[in-house]
């Protein structure tokens, strides 16, 4: 007996397993990381602050290799198409804020800890990775290079964290006013 053309029909494409995966290890890392560094840089000088940057640039380079990954997989793996309801519902510039603002997360993926790699490197202070695996500095030792580098550090952190909540804002509307479950294609352990 043939299944039904109802049953292979699913109400809205969802992400695959392992870019949701991705996207949910990358987020609660970045939330993380930024909150660990607006705690780190409030500290006093102490060994345990310096003992916080060095966690603090680990964890940056395992998110510059968890974006890696992640951009390889949505290289790979497009991202499935927003619902023709969706598409319709939306103003052309929410269409277009919902592109530019995914772009920008993923420049910015990499921006951030490329520009602390750079900044630590400019400062004579290289990454070894977990204390055991010295990494190449990514910019010659250079202290006035190392003062033009380091607010940018920042900048970008902050500009990551406004789109973070950008885009979880717009999650959460089309969730909780448009009800038209976009959100559920990113949820683990949901099926259609």
């Amino acid at each position: 007996m043939s299944a039904s053309p109802q049953s292979s029909v699913a109400p809205a494409a969802r992400y695959t397993p392992t870019a949701i995966a991705l996207h949910w290890v990358l987020a609660l890392a970045l939330v993380g990381l930024f909150a660990f560094g607006l705690y780190m840089t409030s500290l006093p000088f102490s060994p345990a602050r310096l003992k916080y940057f060095n966690w603090h640039k680990w964890a940056g380079v395992t998110v510059l290799v968890l974006s890696a990954l992640r951009l390889a997989w949505r290289l790979t793996h497009p991202a499935p198409a927003l619902p023709a309801a969706t598409q319709a519902a939306m103003p052309a510039w929410q269409r277009v804020a919902h592109h530019a603002t995914h772009h920008a997360l993923y420049a910015l993926f990499f921006v951030v800890p490329l520009v602390g790699w750079a900044y630590s490197s400019a400062a004579g202070f290289p990454v070894v990775l977990f204390g055991l695996l010295p990494l190449p500095d990514f910019v010659p030792v250079d202290k006035a290079l190392a003062e033009l580098i380091k607010p940018w550090h920042q900048v970008s952190a902050y500009a990551l964290a406004g789109l973070v909540v950008v885009h979880v804002g717009a999650a959460l509307k089309h969730q909780l006013i448009d009800r038209d479950g976009l959100l559920l294609r990113m949820l683990p352990g949901r099926s259609g």
